[in-house]
C-alpha cells in the first residue's frame, strides 16, 4: 500500500482507531478482503472507496465481527482508555457497540412497527430494558436521552416526528441517528447518504464534521463522491480485496490507477 506524496503521510494522532493486521477473507475459494496492514480513523474523517466488489462492505462486517476473519487480527485501540487497546476479531459481535465501535447498515433496516421516537428510545435503552413493553415505560431513557433524540429530529426536520419514518430517506436518517446516539468512539459509515436528496446530504455531511471535530473518528464508506472528497482527510483506495493506496482527496483522485480502476477518465481533475 503507498502514499501519494509527503503532504498525504497518514499521521498518527490521539484519536480511537481500528487496526487490522493480516487480515484474509474468502468465500468459496475467492479471496474477498486481503489487508496486510491498514489502520482505520487516525485522522478524523477517512474515506473509503474502490469499484463494487473491492471488499469493502465486507471489510466493514469483519470490523464488527458480523463474519469471522480467515485470518489475522482486528483490534481497537483508545487512547482515552485505560485498557489501550482490545481486539475486536475476539470480541462476541453484541459486545463491540459497547467498546464503541459502531457501523451504519448499507441496506436500510427499520423497525415496521415502531414510531421514530420508539425507534430511536431503543437504541439507547440499557440490555435489561429491550423487553417489549418494558423499554418505553423507562422514563430514565427519556430523561437521559430525550432532548437529544429532539435535537436531531428538529435537525433533520422529520415530517411527522411522532409518527413512523415512512419513506426510505427518513429511514436512512434514523440509522444514522440511533449510531449517533450511542456516542460512537469510532464510527463506521457505510452509504449513509444513498438515496438522499441534496439538501439532507448536506446536513448529513455537517453533523458528521462537527462529531468528527468532537473527536469521533468516522471512517465513510460511499458511492457519492462529493460526499467523499468533501468530507475526508484521508482516502484509501480498494480494489480486489485490498487496500492499494491512501493519500488526501485530491491525490487518489488524480491518481492514474484510481482513474483506471473506478473513476474513469471523465473524473480527471473533476
Amino acid at each position: 500500500m503507498s502514499s501519494m506524496n509527503d503532504s498525504a503521510t497518514i499521521t498518527e494522532t490521539a484519536r480511537p482507531a481500528i487496526h487490522l493486521k493480516g487480515v484474509k477473507k474468502s468465500f468459496d475459494g475467492r479471496t474477498v478482503v486481503d489487508v496486510d496492514d491498514l489502520t482505520l480513523g487516525s485522522n478524523p474523517i477517512e474515506g473509503l472507496i474502490g469499484p463494487n466488489g473491492a471488499g469493502k462492505t465486507t471489510l466493514m462486517r469483519l470490523i464488527m465481527h458480523a463474519i469471522k476473519l480467515d485470518t489475522g487480527t482486528v483490534s481497537l485501540s483508545d487512547p482515552g482508555s485505560p485498557n489501550g487497546s482490545v481486539v475486536l476479531s475476539k470480541t462476541p459481535q453484541h459486545r463491540i457497540a459497547r467498546l464503541g465501535v459502531v457501523k451504519t447498515n448499507q441496506v436500510i433496516q427499520d423497525f415496521p412497527n415502531l414510531t421514530i421516537w420508539d425507534s430511536l428510545l431503543l437504541a439507547v435503552g440499557r440490555t435489561r430494558n429491550e423487553q417489549p413493553g418494558r423499554i418505553f415505560s423507562e422514563r430514565r431513557v427519556l430523561e437521559e436521552h430525550g432532548d437529544e433524540i429532539q435535537s436531531y429530529l428538529d435537525y433533520f426536520s422529520f415530517e411527522n416526528p411522532n409518527g413512523f419514518a415512512n419513506s426510505a430517506g427518513e429511514k436512512k436518517l434514523l440509522d444514522t441517528i440511533r449510531c449517533l446516539l450511542l456516542n460512537p468512539k469510532v464510527l463506521l459509515l457505510d452509504e449513509p447518504t444513498a438515496g438522499l436528496p441534496d439538501d439532507l446530504t448536506e446536513q448529513v455531511m455537517e453533523l458528521i464534521k462537527q462529531k468528527a471535530a468532537e473527536g469521533m473518528s468516522v471512517v465513510i464508506v460511499e458511492h457519492d463522491l462529493t460526499v467523499i472528497w468533501g468530507l475526508s482527510d484521508i482516502v484509501h483506495f480498494m480494489a480486489e480485496g485490498s487496500v492499494i493506496l491512501q493519500g488526501d482527496p485530491a491525490s487518489i483522485r488524480e491518481h492514474e490507477t484510481v482513474i483506471e480502476k473506478y473513476l474513469g477518465s471523465g473524473h480527471v481533475g473533476g
